[in-house]
């Protein structure tokens, strides 16, 4: 967009995000396209998912929200999934046809084949590859094999992403992956790893829900684990205002980020019926813990090689 600069948190007017007070960085939204990838997934999808998904069907209402910069979410485990998104980051930077756009940067979680090292070696020296990339992520609850980020090669990727820079997202993991994510964390202490959604906890599940609390305190044990407050109004009974409090208590402000998991809402393909109440009980926390939840943690784990370091 002419004359915008798209920092490190996006928010224009610089890193610290004193330009916008309000701004907010969605760190979780999906986009995909039918005719670029398989997502085989969305065959068991509810049928409003079922169909290619813009940014242009959200934009007006991420605006209306606050949202200045966005992360797009990897929804396929291919090259042309993470290439789409890594076009449609250049297209939301660019601009709206004849208008301007709250919405000034756009970043993506892409993905990158963890079980073949040299070719993520390979990609992540590649700048074609690797451009407006922030972080890896692998579709695992999907795997058949519940120890994927258990297989040596797949250790082997981590160990280049931890010194390459980009984190991991680790997505869905309540309870089968809970254990991992503290796993791959102890493994790889130098690898960012973040959980998203709060590891899906079973909310309203009385009889599960320690289970998920017990897991999530010896995640946040691990100092270079980082949470998403995502996702939350479609996981159980949605009641997540608990929740979200209890990952503040464990993670501390500056190691949780919000997320929308648009266009997957509690109403599909809106994003005010999930992310706006999400925001709103974020907001009664502490001013400090809202500025660093709704846009300063992700300006210092989603970075770009060349941002700016974020403001202290």
């Amino acid at each position: 967009m002419p004359g915008a600069d798209p920092s490190a948190d996006g928010v224009v007017g610089g890193a610290d995000g004193a330009g916008a007070a309000g701004a907010v960085t969605d760190t979780h939204l999906h986009l995909w396209d039918l005719a670029e990838s398989s997502y085989a997934w969305l065959a068991g999808a509810a049928e409003p998912l079922r169909r290619t998904v813009s940014f242009e069907g959200v934009r007006a209402d991420l605006e209306q929200l606050g949202v200045t910069r966005v992360v797009l979410v990897q929804a396929d485990d291919t090259t042309a999934d993470t290439a789409h998104l890594q076009r449609a980051a250049r297209a939301i930077e660019a601009g709206p046809d004849g208008g301007a756009s709250t919405v000034v940067r756009a970043d993506v979680v892409g993905w990158l084949p963890l079980m073949d090292p040299a070719a993520v070696r390979e990609a992540l020296a590649d700048p074609q590859r690797t451009d407006h990339l922030v972080g890896v992520r692998h579709l695992v609850h999907d795997e058949p094999d519940p120890g994927f980020l258990d297989r040596p090669e797949v250790a082997q990727s981590l160990d280049l992403l931890a010194e390459a820079g980009p984190p991991l997202d680790v997505p869905d993991a309540f309870p089968r992956h809970m254990e991992q994510v503290e796993c791959v964390a102890r493994r790889h202490p130098g690898l960012t790893v973040v959980l998203d959604h709060l590891g899906k906890p079973p909310l309203g599940d009385a009889a599960a829900m320690p289970l998920w609390d017990a897991q999530l305190e010896r995640i946040a044990a691990c100092p270079n684990v980082v949470a998403k407050v995502s996702g939350l109004a479609t996981s159980g009974d949605g009641d997540f205002a608990a929740a979200a409090d209890r990952a503040l208590e464990l993670f501390g402000a500056d190691r949780l980020m919000v997320g929308s998991d648009w266009p997957i809402a509690p109403t599909h393909l809106d994003l005010g019926s999930g992310f706006a109440p999400l925001l709103a009980h974020v907001r009664t926390w502490e001013a400090a813990d809202v500025a660093a939840v709704t846009r300063g943690t992700a300006a210092r784990i989603y970075r770009r090689p060349g941002d700016p370091a974020p403001a202290t």
